[in-house]
């Protein structure tokens, strides 16, 4: 559904009153959460506002290109006027980032499964990326959109429909990408920056989850468990991306990653082909996100996935 204007101007408002802000995305970020943290951040500082953009794990290696990642807090440091959660269906996925639990000022998202659990709730589930509503805020606020601004936010955009080819892509989106490539941003650079290069470290992760992978009934899955990431000297805690292959698999309607955790958690993705919800299957799990990409993070009994049963959801 698409946000009302009111709100905009009531979250602009808010935001122009104050002079420090907080930004905070989620755990373990990706492409649109860094993005529009980094976008929004910096649009804002243009403007004079102090601002802290958090995330509880940093920036991963492969985005490290973009402008101002460097001044990515792992937690808040100082006191703020206003608090703003991008790119989150839910408070508890910001982690341990604040000092003290309380209800946000502002929430932006695109997630079907959002709880609209700030004061003022930007949330559109018909937006490919929470870096669109970024956009469309930033000009309801009149705010310059120098190239730094319009590098994050494109990266967002880009990796969150997977280089354009999710099945919720939309002409307004694809004007987005026209507009902040007039600001100066460098489509075929991020392209390539955000979906083509891996590292080799990421390669040979990818090398163990492709070794275990199975399939039947149109399921395909694998997993990945913390001494794979040690043996192939991989930094991150996610899947390196690896679940975005498995779902080009011709015979995957669903495709799902395990990825051991620690303290006995395992991170699970799916993606899935049109007409297959896996949203629904997340929220069992007290995950989220959208019909054809979700995820969550479990309590397992950790196994290596065998190839007489599917994986224990």
């Amino acid at each position: 559904m698409s946000i009302d204007k009111s709100l905009f101007q009531l979250a602009s408002q808010l935001i122009l009153s104050v002079d420090r802000i907080l930004i905070v995305s989620h755990v373990r970020p990706d492409g649109d959460s860094l993005g529009s943290l980094l976008g929004l951040g910096s649009a804002l500082e243009s403007i004079g506002k102090k601002v802290q953009m958090v995330s509880e794990d940093g920036v991963p290696a492969k985005f490290k290109y973009l402008d101002g990642s460097s001044r990515v807090l792992t937690r808040q440091h100082s006191p703020y006027d206003v608090l703003i959660i991008l790119d989150c269906s839910g408070l508890e996925r910001i982690g341990k980032t604040i000092e003290e639990p309380i209800r946000p000022d502002i929430n932006i998202d695109h997630h079907i499964t959002n709880l609209n659990f700030a004061k003022i709730n930007l949330v559109d589930d018909e937006a490919v990326a929470t870096a669109e509503i970024i956009f469309k805020f930033l000009n309801v606020m009149n705010l310059p959109i120098p190239p730094i601004v319009a590098d994050a936010l494109l990266t967002g955009l880009i990796t969150d429909t997977l280089g354009f080819r999710t099945n919720n892509m939309t002409p307004k989106a694809l004007r987005v990408v026209a507009k902040l490539m007039d600001k100066g941003a460098n489509l075929p650079n991020l392209y390539k920056l955000a979906m083509v290069n891996r590292s080799f470290e990421a390669m040979r992760f990818w090398g163990a989850g492709l070794l275990d992978l199975k399939k039947a009934d149109g399921l395909v899955w694998t997993s990945l468990t913390m001494l794979d990431r040690e043996n192939a000297k991989y930094s991150g805690r996610d899947d390196a991306d690896l679940i975005n292959i498995l779902s080009s698999i011709n015979e995957a309607k669903i495709a799902v990653i395990f990825v051991e955790q620690p303290n006995g958690k395992v991170k699970v993705s799916w993606r899935s082909q049109p007409n297959y919800d896996v949203a629904k299957i997340a929220l069992m799990f007290g995950g989220g996100g959208h019909s054809s990409a979700s995820g969550a993070v479990c309590l397992f009994r950790w196994r290596r996935c065998s190839a007489a049963h599917h994986p224990a959801w």
